[in-house]
Formats: structure tokens, C-alpha cells, sequence
């Protein structure tokens, strides 16, 4: 096998680590984990990228979630053009900002009120302010290895097995930033409940992600979901679904339709901007009534509802929405899990395949994974290995073994044919 080249992306990727740090905008991307240059992308169309060394990939990352119809979509690519001749942003009011509230509302019946912001970072801060604002108490419960963005008080170290208040995990975040954030082990529902009965005067809200997918694709136990919404509900707790990334991913309706759980508050993000900067937030109506102008909870953004993340909202759920689509999105999902599970199998690799909807994870490990403990019991030099031999096969995964992959529309059934032949070849590689 020819191995490809990646000169130009090494060049580009030396002049921009002379200018942004670490040479990215966003920490993952610059491959630290899996070793090599990182990809310098100039273009992507359907289930395909092309780097700038002329080589194509599956690709499998899609803006790490976002592109479920895949890359360049016709349908949004043209309203974009369309509305961009019109004006990027007007710093006032579109008919399409409630257009895409309305499609959301409409998939989410828990929301009755949703609010649009930049990011699923200031969706998930804003809605734990709006808890805390609404139930007049200042701690939150968060689990172990979820992640919700960025904001120093949800920058929280996990304890091993035990609730932790107020570590920070990153330099810059006070500890009096962090100390009213309680961590908790995942899929763990006696530890929820021991803490919520000996504190539950002080928690504001519980935020979960209900599939865990910034440590892959955990999958949550019932008992677990179950445990906390009735928790939450007898003492007056906010629960807050992070579906950022299983909004519309999941199932359409997201992780809380799948599971039958109804949450106080919802956070979305990726998948309702169809590939553009978007975020929102939304919950029961007496609760969203406690958000500026309507309540006195603040919060505003310059380029909140802006109306071309706004237009490649609409027309992706559009799109999405339309008869038999999340049919034929789930057969090609199970088919491409089917694949991959027999290609590991086929070729003696010992690893464990977890799939909701349409995310996905391939770890190393034998131990069944349930939680960040078993998360980490992971081969990640392994994982490396396995990422590196893939893409120079042509096929682009998430570049760390705590990430999830994404599937889309766009991806066929010889895409997942030459995925499924690429992992045996380099599992069988890795395994010589």
C-alpha cells in the first residue's frame, strides 16, 4: 500500500502554528493524540474531504456532527447563496429565527419556549444560569467525562467513583468558580441519589449529555435516565438535557425521545445550524420565562439568530424531516454498524463497536464500556494506530479514541463497503 503524502498540510501547518496556538482553533484537531500533521482541508462535497495534498477521504467526522445530510448539501448551499445576496446579519429580527424555533419546538415537545444562540458552550452556561435563576440555588450536578462546553464552571475535574466539588480541570478556572459543581461517576444512579438526598437544597440543576459521546458513545443504562428524572422532579431540580450532539443524531426527536425521558430543559446545537455557528436552549414555558426581556435572567449574543446559520437550520431539518428519510438514515447507520463489527471479528481484533442512531465509537478495550473508568481502560496507542493505517486508506475519523464518529445521508453503501475493507486491513495490520 502506498502511503500518501501530506507535505502541504505539515507546511500549512507550520506557518499557522507560528500564528494561533498550538496551530488550531480547537485543541483536538491538531492530532495530538493519534501523532502525525493534522489535515489541512480545501474542500469536502457529500460523504467526501479533500485535503490540500489532493487526497480524498470518507469522511466520517462532519464537522464533528453537524453535517447530517453531509458536505455541501445543494439544497442548503443554494438558500445560503440566496439569503447571504440579502445580507449576512441585521442585529435585529427574522421571520426565519422563528421558522427555526418553531421546527425545534415542534421535535422537542419538552421545549415550549427555546432561545437561539452561537455555540452549544453558551447554550449549556445559559440554561444552568436560567436554572439557578428560576430555583434561586447555585450548585450543579454534572457526570464524568460529560462535556458541555467550555465554561470555567463546567471546566470540572472527575473524582474516581466519588461525587468531587469543585476541582477545576483546566488553569485559569478559579476554584471558586468550580467549587459548586458536583461531579458524578456516569450511569451511576445510587451515587445521584446519595448526593441529592443529603444536598438537594443547594442543586440548581442536573445536566446530563444522555448519550456521552465527548468520551465516544456511551450508552446510558434506563435505570440511570429514569433515576434522574424522578430525582429531579421530587426535589425541585432543573434537569437539563445536553443534546448538543444526540439533537436529531439520536433519533429526531433526540436522545429524549429514544429513551422516553421528558427533561425541564434541552440544549441544542450542531445539527440545527446544518454546518454554521448555532446553539439554543429551551425548557418548560414558566421556566424560559425567567430569560431577558420577558424575566430577569440575562442574556444576549451580537449574532444570536443570525440568518445564515438560521437558513442552514430550516433546511437541513427540512430536509431531514421529510417521509422515510430517518428510515433509510437508521438502515444505513445499522448497516455501517454491522460492517464494522464483522471487519473486527474477521480480523481477531479485540475491540467493542457502540452505536446510537447515527453516532458511533470503536474502542480497544474487551472490558464492556459503560462509564469514563471503563472509557479509559482503552488502548489508545492502539486506537492511534488504527486512526493513522484508516486515513491513509482514505478514511477520516475523529483523531482521538474519546471522540465520537458521525454518519450522514450522503454516505452510501459502497462508502461503508470500503470503510468496512479499509478497518480489516489495518486491524489485521495492527494485530500482526
Amino acid at each position: 500500500m502506498k502511503k500518501r503524502s501530506f507535505k502541504e498540510s505539515a507546511r500549512l501547518f507550520k506557518r499557522a502554528s507560528g500564528l494561533i496556538p498550538g496551530g488550531v482553533n480547537s485543541p483536538v484537531r491538531a492530532f495530538k493524540a493519534v501523532g502525525g500533521t493534522p489535515l489541512f482541508i480545501e474542500r469536502a462535497k457529500g460523504s467526501k474531504i479533500y485535503d490540500a495534498d489532493g487526497n480524498s477521504y470518507i469522511d466520517y467526522v462532519l464537522s464533528w456532527g453537524p453535517l447530517i445530510l453531509g458536505h455541501a448539501h445543494p439544497r442548503v448551499v443554494k438558500a445560503l447563496c440566496a439569503q447571504a445576496a440579502r445580507g449576512t446579519s441585521y442585529g435585529a429580527p427574522t421571520a426565519l429565527e422563528t421558522k427555526l424555533a418553531g421546527l425545534l419546538l415542534g421535535a422537542y415537545p419538552s421545549m415550549r419556549k427555546v432561545r437561539l444562540v452561537n455555540s452549544g458552550t453558551e447554550a449549556t452556561m445559559s440554561a444552568i444560569r436560567v436554572a439557578r435563576g428560576f430555583t434561586g440555588r447555585d450548585k450543579v450536578i454534572k457526570f464524568e467525562g460529560c462535556y458541555h462546553g467550555h465554561a470555567d464552571g463546567l471546566l470540572v475535574k472527575a473524582g474516581s467513583g466519588a461525587a468531587t466539588f469543585g476541582v477545576p480541570d483546566s488553569p485559569g478556572v478559579p476554584r471558586s468558580y468550580a467549587k459548586n459543581t458536583i461531579t458524578l461517576p456516569y450511569n451511576n444512579a445510587n451515587a445521584l441519589k446519595k448526593v441529592i438526598e443529603k444536598d438537594w437544597k443547594s442543586i440548581a440543576c442536573v445536566i446530563v449529555e444522555p448519550v456521552a459521546g465527548n468520551i465516544g458513545c456511551v450508552l446510558p443504562k434506563k435505570t440511570f435516565l429514569r433515576a434522574m428524572r424522578s430525582l429531579s422532579r421530587k426535589y425541585g431540580i432543573v434537569l437539563i438535557f445536553d443534546e448538543v450532539m444526540t439533537g436529531f443524531r439520536v433519533s429526531y426527536g433526540g436522545a429524549q425521545e429514544r429513551y422516553g425521558i421528558k427533561p425541564d430543559m434541552t440544549c441544542l446545537g450542531k445539527v440545527i445550524g446544518g454546518g454554521l455557528p448555532v446553539g439554543a436552549y429551551g425548557g418548560r414555558a414558566d421556566i424560559m420565562g425567567m430569560v431577558s426581556p420577558e424575566g430577569p435572567v440575562y442574556q444576549a449574543g451580537t449574532l444570536s439568530g443570525n440568518p445564515l446559520a438560521m437558513t442552514a437550520g430550516i433546511e437541513t431539518i427540512k430536509a431531514i424531516s421529510k417521509k422515510g428519510v430517518y428510515d433509510k438514515l437508521m438502515d444505513r447507520a445499522s448497516e455501517f454498524e454491522e460492517a464494522m463489527r464483522d471487519a473486527a471479528k474477521t480480523a481477531g481484533a479485540k475491540t467493542k463497536f457502540y452505536r446510537a442512531g447515527t453516532m458511533f465509537c470503536t474502542y480497544f478495550t474487551e472490558a464492556e464500556v459503560k462509564d469514563y473508568a471503563t472509557v479509559k481502560t482503552s488502548d489508545t496507542e492502539k486506537f492511534a494506530r488504527f486512526f493513522s493505517g484508516m486515513l491513509n486508506r482514505g478514511v477520516n475519523l475523529a483523531p482521538s479514541q474519546f471522540e465520537a464518529g458521525f454518519l450522514s445521508l450522503a454516505h452510501s453503501a459502497a462508502d461503508i463497503s470500503r470503510t468496512a475493507r479499509a478497518a480489516y486491513d489495518t486491524l489485521k495490520e495492527i494485530n500482526k
